[in-house]
Parts: C-alpha cells; structure tokens; sequence
C-alpha cells in the first residue's frame, strides 16, 4: 500500500472520491461532512447540518452537488459552490445507510433501516420509486455503473438485484402515443417500477456490502459471517462463485478493483485485504494498530483508493503507476505491461523490444522499479521489488528494435538494486552485508567491496562511481579506490537526475529538489507543498521537474517558476529545447511544447548575458508584476523600469536605480508633495545639487533651501534668501539666513526691530561693533545686561566653509551600463525640458528687483496668488517663471542618452548581508543587526518567545562587532565590520563571521561565581548568575561538536540550580505559612541535581524544617541520604546521626507531605509539586524543565524564554552542526 493521504478525525462512515478534482468527501460519525484536498493535504470545507452521525455521502458526476444520508432520517443535497444545502429529501423512517448519484438520470438511490430502498428524482425532489422486499436493515444499495439494476444488501442475509428498466421507460418520455397510452394505463391500475430479479442467498449472517463489476457480470458482497462472496449473473439467474475467507471480524466493505482483476475488502479486523479475481486467493493485507475500517471508495478515473477507519481516513494506492525507463542519448527504454520499448525522441517512433517478466500471478508492486541501460553491450538491467528485490539482466538483439518478438531466458539475481557501472560490468547493492558487488555480463561476481556508510540503494553516478543512498544523506563511492568522493546530507531521496555533461546532479525527494555539483558540493535547495514526481535538464543547464500538477523550472541560484499546469501527473524523461518528453501513467510518450521565454530571461540576467536580455526586452514577451519583482528582487531596477507604465511605480524604481532623470519626469508627472520630497533626498544623496534645488522649489521649502546654499557655498543666493524672508515677514527665516551669511550687522537690525535690544546689545559688542553697542547701551540704560569677564576670548559663530564650492558633485569615470541609453531608446524615454534647467540661477529673475520692494508687501509671484493680465495667473517659487542663465554656466542634471554619461558604480553588498546569507546561528544575525532573522531562528530551534531578556544582549552582539571611525567633522561616521579569525593574510573578497562578544569561557566563569553564591547561601545573587546562564547560550556559538556537547551539558546543570533556587527562595517567603509547604519545597530542592557540597546543605535544610516540624520518618529519611554523601564536615555528620537516633525511637511524621521519596519523580517548574514517573508532563523545548499538562502553552518560569510544549528544532550554536 502507498499511502497518498491520512487523516485525523471522528470515524469516517462515507467517502466519495470527485471525479475531476483532487477532493475527497468524508462523512463523519459526529455528524461532519469533510471536504478535502488530498492532493495539498487540506480541508477545504466542512458541512454541519445533519443530527447525528452521516454515513453515506456521494458526488454527482458532473455538476456541483453532493448527496449525504444520515441518522436524522434525512438525505440532503449541497452544492460546494455556494457551501450550502439545498434542499432536503424525506421520507426514510429509520437510519440512512447509503446514498449515490446515478451516472446519468437524475436519480439518487438510498438504503435504510426501515427495511426499504429509495429512488429520488433530485431535480423534481420528489421519491419516484420505493424497493420493498428485504426484512431486516438494508445495509447498502447502489446503481449498476451501465445496466439498469440496482443491487442491494440487508442484514436479512440476502444480496437482491433489482430490475428497473420500467422506471426508466417511465422517465424517459415515450415518443409514440400508444406508448404513453400505455404508461397512463399503467399509472392508473398500478404498475411495478422495479422489481426483484435475484434474491442471492448463501451468507450465514447479516450482508453489509454488495458491489457490481463495472463491466462483467459479477456481484461481490461482504457479511457478518467473515466471508466474501463472488457472484456472477446472467438473463435469467445468479448463482454463487466462490467464497474469499481470511478476514477475521465483520466485512463491513468490498468492492471491485476498476482498473485490476482484483477484490479490495476491509473488515472491523482492522483490515484490508487484496484478492486474486480470477484465482480467488489474497493477494496482500494490510493492518491498522487500533482501528476498524468501515468504508471503502475507488476513485472513478484514477488508480486511487479510499478507506474510513475509527480515526480518520486513508487515501492509498495499491501499487506504484510510474514507469521504469532509461535515458541514453536519443534512446529511451522504458517497461509497460511485461514488455520492455524503445522510444527515439528524434523521430517520435514507439517500438516493442522484447517481453522482459515471465508470466505468472498477479503480484501487486512487482512490476519494474528501475531501468540501467549499457549502450555499448545494448544491455538492460530491470530491477523489481520481488523476493525483497532483485534484478533481471537481458540482451538486447541489435535487430530486435524492429521486430519485438523475441523472447528469452534473463540472468536474474537477488539485490536491493543493481546499476551498470562500466561497460561490460554492473553493481548489485547487498544489503545484509552493505557491501556492493560488482558483476560481469555473465552474471558472475568479479569484485565484493563494503560501504563505509549504511546504503539501501545505489545510482549510477560515473563511470566506476556509484551514488549511495541512506537515510539522511547521500554519497558519491569510487569502487576501484574504495573512497567517498563526496557526501552531502539530505532528506531522503527518491530519485537522481545527472545533467548532460554530468557536471550537476538534481536530488528528488518527496516535497525538495537539492541541486548540487558532481562532487556533491551543495547549490541549491528548492521546498515544494505539492509532491515532486520527476525531473529533466535542459541544455542550458536548468533543472526542469513536475509536481503532481505542476511543470516548474529551477535556475543555478535556486530561483524557480511555474511553467504550465497539468491535468494528471508526467514523467520527464528528457527535455530538449522548447519541447519536454515525458511519460505518462499509463506508460505512453508525450511531447509537450513550453514556453521557456521567462526561465531563458532570468537565466541570461543571471549569467550576465545582457544581449539576449535586450533582444527579449526588445520582443516584449514578458510583463506583470511577478517580472518586475523579480528585476526589484536581484537588483535590477533599471531593467524592470522599461516594462512599467505607471507612474508611481516607475518613480520608485527610478529612484531605487538611482536614474534621476526619469524620477524627475515622473514626480512632474505626478506632482504630491510627497513625491518631491523624496526625489529631494535621493538627489542630495548623489550630489545632484540643481535637482534638489529643483525639487525644494516645487515643495517651497524654504528652510531646506537656505541650508543647501550654506552647505553649497552660495552666498548670492543666500543673501537672496534674507531678503525673501524679510518681505514674507519671516523672522526666523530671517536670522537663520543672517545667521548663515555670518551677516552681523543684519542680525542686530533684526534683534532690535523685534525688541531683543539685550541680545541686540549682546550681539554687537561681541563682535566688536562699538558704536552699535554704545547706541543700543544708551537705549537699554539700567537694562544693560553684564557680559563675563575674565573668561578667555570668545569663539565668533562664523559660517563654515564648504568642502566643494559648486553645485553637483564629481562623479566618478565609470563604463556606461549595459540598459542606460539602449532600453531609453525602447521605451521612448526623453527627458521633460524643465529637468534640463533645474539646476539654473533659478531665482535671478524673480528676484532681480528685490531692492526696491517695500517691507511686509509681496509682489505677484511670491506668495502664489492669481496675477490678472493677458496671460494666465503665475505661481511663486515654480519652474515655470524661471529665465535661465546660457546653457554653458548651467550644471545639467543628465545630459541626453546619445553623449558619454557615467553611472556611478553600484554599492557593494553590506558585510552585515553576507553574515546572514549562508547562516541559521541565531548570534550572527544578532551581530548583524537583523534582530527579527535573529527572533525568528531562536523561535524555530528553541521555541523562545519571550526576547525582553534578550535585548540588551543582542544590542551588545552588535555593537561588539562593529568599529566605527570617523574621517572628518563633516563626513558621515564610516562602521567597520569586526570579523572573528582575521588575519593580515585574509583575501578581501572572503568574509568570515562577526566576531562575538560572548564565549563559552565567560559562561564557565559565571558559573563558578553562582557555585560560589550557593555556597555562600546568597541565593538571589546566585540565581541572577544561573539565569544569565540560561539566557546568553542562545547567542553563543562554538567551534566543534565536543564543545556543543558541553554547551547543552551545561543548559541540564543550570536548569537544576535555577529550579532549586527558586523553590527555595519561595520557601523563605512563605516562612509563616503552615509549615507543610516549607517542607515539600525543602524536600523537592534535595531532588535537583546538584553539586556535593551544595546536596548536603540542602539535605541539611531539609532534615531540619521536618524535625522542627515533628515530621520524623521524613526527617530520617534525609538524615539517612546525607550520611551517604560521607560528608567531610564533622557537624554535618554528627547532626545528622543525632536526628536519626531520635527518630528511630518514633519513627512517624506529625503532617502528611506530597513527598514519595521512593517514586522517582521530576519537580514542575511553575507549581512545585512532584510529577511521578508514569504521570504526563510538558516540557520547556529550550532548557527541558518539566511541568504539569495544564502549563503547555505558557511561559517557561525556568528560563523565562521559552514557551512551554512548544515544537523545535533544537539548539544550533556551531558551524559543525549545519555541515
């Protein structure tokens, strides 16, 4: 049996398979329909109308319905397009056993425990026809799939088939009237809809199952007496074939194979069972542990089965449906039904070669599993599941291609599997002694050599090389050196597909596809939902594979897509250009014709090849929003900008790519303040002085404005900016600008005007303007304020000198781009005239005549208001007003794509990035600065939810692993990367990771410093050492296994202390409770595992709040546990023999204490009580504390990280555990 699907749930009662889809109903014994995806492993939609338990459930063929019948009495019908029921049949008086669709009319069959079957017209909702005649239950009734019969069975002991061949005649309207004469007739005396033909009598007990063939004229029923029953039938009777025994309780379900002469049954024996039609013997049996099958469903096209147990579902198939084949050059052989074929890929032609499986019994799963194929010997090898695995070995006449007639005796042999190695030599895989042996063509041994590693099976991987398989890895062995070339560790792989050249090697496993390199050095890992079935190369060197429902492609770098869909699952055995080979299912050759333009894109993108990705470009094959992700995604915005039209969109990309130019002609385009804000800062942070300029204007951001001339250095438009600021009546704007222009007298004008006369006074006698001062000083009188004296010199606040007089920055000579000016010209890109002049004098003219204008009075143009005039109204502060200087003095945003423009050279990637690329340590991703990557592994390996005592930690990591320096006064401060392991000799290109600033040795020392602070008695400040324990591992990393062992070694010892202590500390708050609960917690704290000496205190501890307590036996108890510690303080010893002395002569405890001292148990690390062996617990996925069920979900109280019962990978703190 190959399980496909399994769920968990109430017991399943009915299953019903869609025709086309990937679905499954299951009706429940709660009372649930289940609708789920099998294929994805879903629940799609459940439906809960029905009282009581729903045992049979069925889809309709072709529309949107499904029909169920329950224990309400009722049979509904739903659509599961509008997730709702439509309409309730009634009439049943008892339990409703079964319920189908008939394949064409639209009529619904039921069987129930009144003893009746029913037939319903669906569309008219009416019951056109009741089948009386069983006398007990009627346990099933269903539609013959062809002929018009139904056949029933009842707990009366009888199989009936029903004839209804004149309710059809009644259905269907008659053409001619006499005819429908007839039918009225019949109507008004009565007539007979259906009647009995056979009564099948021979089951000893109750029938729960009867089933038609679906094309011979057989009857297969299942009872209470253990036995299936084969019936056949003719026009006039039906009589007993044969009885199928084995089954060891009820049959409660049986049907015919659709696809295979075969019976399936299942029972409550916890059972199913395969049977041999013809020879009517078992086949196969497959058991359950606990459960009870009740229900079976074959799908109606596909080769799949379905079985509803106790506890859920199985969705199975009894064989495997992928054909054996083998590749070689433009040859494919592949097995179908006994015969081995050939297959030329080059002219399409399908040829018989010769029989290759001796007739015999029908054996489920011994067809041929693998193909190995020798070109040179025309040899084929064909390995089966037979005998536990074995293999045949045939020879191939070289005219034997045309004819297929030939017949002859194999070279068999017994092996897990067997491969051609060599020429004239082949591997079998013994796996009793895992060792391989090497065979020639006459079947005989030539070599034996052991595996290092345990195999259970074997590819070809090379000339004289195999690739093994285990478990959780594979690896590549030399049988002539006896060496592993390479290993690499895996889940565990079903297939292996080698590129063409044998360069690279595709690793199917179930649900991932490992790409690696022919040494096994590992490129990519791709995760597929859906199950992965096959797989090709292409020329070009991607990995072509198909899912269940999908042809994807997989690029070098890991990169994947969908190429197409699929109705039903192919196998790829070749792809060669635009066209994929393939075999399908039922073993025929397919040739489907993709389209490979997007796959071809990105791989040219990848490699660099950036003609071919002009020339797609230039075809405009590609678009949507998937492509222009991807170009966002590996850092080729320029690119992905030529596909888009919106606006917004292209903005954003321009300014990712840094193209100015466009960015400008967008946010024009769009024109939100927003907008022009941010193409302010990305121009600031090229340098591009005039388009900052440009962009401040359109915003009017005067304030930003001012401080972009102080930093240019342009007095001239500063001093512009004053007398703006001054006919605005803007004061603040004022001083800034004065202040800006280390204009002195300016400021005092503007201090006294606004009544500062102080600071006016202040101002000029600190810059030496005496008369200013003597005149201010005379105004002020008394007012004068007092300057210090005695002080040194005061610094003047002059205006710093810029670094570059001018506007734009220099740029550096760099190679135009591949996509500068070549896609502008595709794409039909120029640039709006107004870019050309953004960086002129743009406030000449505006403001050429700013002298004469009168303070507080704005003129036209300066605060945005309509001007009336022949011409339309002009706006203040915008482009538009502008006259230029001559082009020569004007610094140029961009000049046109046709002159030699200069991209400045993209930024590298951050050292921070390439420490997160290829790691899965929590500390490094702290030390990085990616706090959320660094929350998210200690989530997945730990389970740690709780990271507030982590913060100062991870700000720590990454603060220890950079450096900062800084170049001057005005230059940003440059961070430096601190590298763990550098050395002088260390190449520049390779990174190694972030040095940390914590290490195992720090923790050692901690943990000395608590032992010490628990010796001491000082607890708290021992346990605030233990818990800083706790809380730094997860950011420690170490260099090899040993040192891992120690790390998790040290997370047992100082779980322990941290719950002693608390139980301790605990105990000392309740001192004036009862005396009950100090000595349970007294007594748990004796059973942590701790050091001696630290053992001994708390022996100690304990013996003496029991005596205190006259708690005597318990007190001796201890006494007697302390004296085996051989205590090597004489106090100790001598104490603790005085108290069992005196307990001796009343050995009886005054309380009685949750305290079993001969019952191993574990303390819960929340409430304190004992959890006794045998009695269930959670426990903390991080520091492994152990706790009562009620806990799970909650915080961890012992590491106050971790949530508790949580699911996790466990701890990863070194680079030896990820190798």
């Amino acid at each position: 049996m190959l399980t496909k699907f399994e769920t968990k749930s109430n017991r399943v009662k009915g299953l019903s398979f869609h025709t086309k889809r990937p679905w499954i109903l299951a009706s429940l014994h709660s009372g649930v329909i289940q609708l789920w995806d099998y294929r994805m492993g879903t629940l799609i939609d459940r439906f809960d109308e029905h009282d009581g338990p729903v045992r049979g459930v069925h889809f309709h063929k072709s529309q949107p319905l499904f029909v169920s019948g329950g224990d309400d009495y009722k049979i509904k019908v739903w659509n599961y397009k509008m997730h709702r029921c439509l309409f309730t049949l009634l009439g049943h008086l008892d339990y409703i056993r079964t319920v189908q669709f008939h394949h064409e009319y639209p009529w619904i069959v039921s069987a129930s425990d009144d003893q009746t079957i029913r037939i319903w017209n669906w569309q008219s909702r009416t019951c056109i026809s009741v089948l009386t005649g069983h006398n007990h239950y009627v346990m099933c009734a269903s539609f013959h799939p062809k002929e018009d019969l139904v056949v029933s069975a009842s707990l009366d002991q009888t199989v009936r088939v029903w004839d209804i061949g004149s309710l059809k005649k009644k259905t269907v309207s008659p053409a001619d009237d006499i005819l429908r004469l007839s039918q009225m007739n019949t109507d008004l005396f009565g007539g007979v809809d259906a009647v009995v033909k056979y009564v099948l009598e021979g089951h000893d007990r109750g029938v729960n199952w009867a089933s038609f063939h679906p094309n011979l004229p057989l009857i297969v029923s299942g009872a209470d007496d253990r036995q299936v029953k084969l019936w056949r039938m003719n026009d006039t009777k039906a009589w007993e074939v044969d009885t199928l025994r084995g089954h060891m309780n009820n049959v409660s379900c049986v049907m015919f194979h659709a696809k295979q002469d075969i019976i399936v049954s299942n029972s409550e024996d916890k059972s199913i069972r395969v049977w041999d039609v013809t020879k009517r013997t078992g086949i196969q049996t497959f058991r359950r542990e606990h459960d009870r099958f009740w229900i079976l469903s074959s799908h109606p096209e596909m080769n799949l089965l379905a079985a509803g147990h106790d506890s859920g579902m199985i969705v199975f198939k009894l064989e495997r449906e992928r054909p054996a084949f083998a590749v070689s050059g433009d040859s494919l052989f592949y097995a179908k039904d006994r015969f081995l074929k050939y297959y030329e890929f080059s002219t399409q032609r399908d040829t018989q070669v010769i029989a290759i499986r001796r007739p015999g019994s029908i054996t489920l799963n011994q067809s041929p599993r693998t193909l190995s194929y020798s070109p040179s010997e025309n040899a084929v090898l064909v390995c089966s599941d037979l005998d536990g695995g074995s293999y045949e070995l045939y020879f191939i006449p070289r005219d034997s291609i045309t004819r297929g007639d030939s017949t002859q005796d194999a070279k068999r042999g017994v092996g897990g599997s067997a491969v051609f190695v060599a020429r004239n030599r082949f591997a079998v895989l013994e796996k009793t002694s895992n060792s391989v042996l090497v065979k020639n063509l006459k079947n005989e041994v030539v070599k034996k050599t052991p595996l290092p590693f345990a195999a259970d099976a074997i590819f070809y991987a090379g000339t004289g090389n195999l690739l093994c398989r285990s478990d959780d890895r594979v690896f590549i062995f030399d049988l002539q050196q006896r060496t592993v070339l390479g290993e690499l560790q895996t889940p565990f792989i079903k297939y292996v597909v080698w590129s063409n050249d044998m360069e690279s090697i595709a690793l199917l496993s179930k649900h991932a596809i490992i790409i690696a390199s022919k040494r096994l050095v590992h490129q990519c890992t791709l995760h597929e939902t859906i199950r992965v079935k096959s797989g090709g190369w292409d020329d070009k060197g991607v990995f072509i594979y198909s899912t269940l429902n999908h042809i994807k492609y997989c690029l070098p770098n890991g990169d994947s897509g969908i190429i197409r869909t699929l109705d039903v699952p192919i196998y790829i055995t070749k792809v060669s250009g635009n066209t994929i080979f393939c075999l399908d299912r039922d073993g025929k050759n397919k040739a489907i014709v993709i389209d490979a333009t997007e796959y071809i894109f990105k791989l040219s993108l990848l490699k660099k090849r950036y003609d071919h990705v002009m020339s797609m470009i230039r075809s405009s094959k590609l678009c949507g929003q998937a492509m222009i992700a991807y170009l966002q995604q590996k850092g080729f915005p320029e690119v992905a900008l030529h596909f888009v039209k919106d606006e917004r969109t292209r903005f954003n990309l321009a300014l990712e790519s840094g193209n100015i130019q466009i960015a400008v002609e967008s946010a024009t385009a769009i024109d939100e303040k927003d907008y022009w804000y941010r193409l302010g800062v990305e121009a600031l942070r090229q340098g591009n002085a005039g388009i900052v300029e440009f962009a401040y204007q359109r915003t009017k951001n005067f304030e930003r404005l001012s401080f972009l001339y102080l930093i240019n250095g342009n007095t001239q438009k500063l001093s512009k900016m004053l007398k703006i600021a001054e006919v605005k009546n803007d004061v603040m704007g004022q001083f800034h600008n004065a202040l800006y222009l280390g204009n002195v007298e300016e400021r005092i004008k503007i201090l006294e005007n606004v009544g500062h006369l102080p600071l006016a006074y202040i101002t000029a006698k600190t810059h030496g303007l005496h008369d200013v001062a003597e005149r201010l000083a005379s105004e002020l009188g008394d007012n004068l304020p007092t300057l210090p004296e005695g002080k040194a010199p005061p610094t003047l606040l002059t205006p710093p000198t810029p670094i570059i007089c001018g506007s734009d920055w220099p740029l550096l000579t760099v190679m135009r781009g591949m996509f500068e000016g070549e896609l502008d010209n595709i794409a039909g890109v120029n640039v709006v005239d107004e870019v050309d002049s953004v960086a002129g004098d743009w406030a000449k003219e505006t403001l050429g005549d700013v002298d004469t204008l009168q303070n507080g009075v704005v003129p036209p143009g300066l605060e945005g208001e309509e001007v009336p005039g022949e011409d339309e109204g002009e706006v203040g502060w915008e482009l538009e007003e502008l006259e230029l200087l001559p082009e020569a003095d004007t610094p140029r945003a961009s000049v046109n794509t046709h002159s030699s423009v200069f991209a400045a050279p993209t930024t590298g990637m951050p050292v921070s990035q390439i420490w997160i690329q290829r790691s899965s340590l929590a500390a490094e991703h702290a030390a990085a600065g990616h706090f959320d990557t660094a929350m998210r592994l200690l989530n997945r390996q730990l389970g740690i939810k709780n990271f507030t005592p982590l913060r100062q930690l991870f700000l720590d990591l990454h603060s220890g692993s950079h450096s900062y320096l800084r170049a001057f006064s005005s230059a940003p401060v440059i961070s430096l990367a601190v590298e763990r392991g550098w050395n002088e000799s260390a190449t520049p290109l390779v990174r190694n990771p972030p040095a940390l600033v914590f290490n195992f040795s720090q923790l050692e020392e901690k943990l000395k410093a608590g032992y010490r602070a628990t010796s001491a008695g000082k607890f708290t400040d021992a346990l605030k050492f233990f818990l800083s324990i706790l809380h730094t591992i997860p950011l420690i990393v170490v260099d090899s296994r040993r040192e891992v062992d120690e790390v998790k070694e040290l997370i047992v010892i100082v779980k322990e202390y941290v719950l002693g202590l608390q139980m301790e500390l605990k105990r000392r708050e309740i001192r004036d409770d009862p005396p009950v609960r100090q000595q349970e917690l007294a007594a748990y704290f004796t059973h942590c595992n701790l050091q001696l000496p630290h053992l001994r205190l708390a022996l100690q501890s304990a013996m003496t709040a029991c005596y205190k307590a006259k708690n005597l036996a318990t007190a001796a108890n201890f006494a007697r546990r302390l004296l085996e510690t051989n205590p090597t303080v004489e106090n100790q010893a001598k104490l603790a023999r005085q108290v069992l002395q005196a307990a001796e002569k009343n050995m009886t405890d005054a309380f009685q204490l949750n305290y079993d001292f001969r019952n191993p148990f574990v303390t819960c690390g929340a409430t304190y009580v004992p959890i006794y062996r045998g009695q269930k617990d959670v426990s903390c996925p991080y520091c492994s504390s152990r706790f009562v069920p009620s806990q799970e979900g909650k915080l961890c109280t012992v590491c106050d990280l971790a949530m508790v019962g949580a699911d996790a990978s466990g701890l990863l703190c070194s680079p030896s555990q990820i190798r």
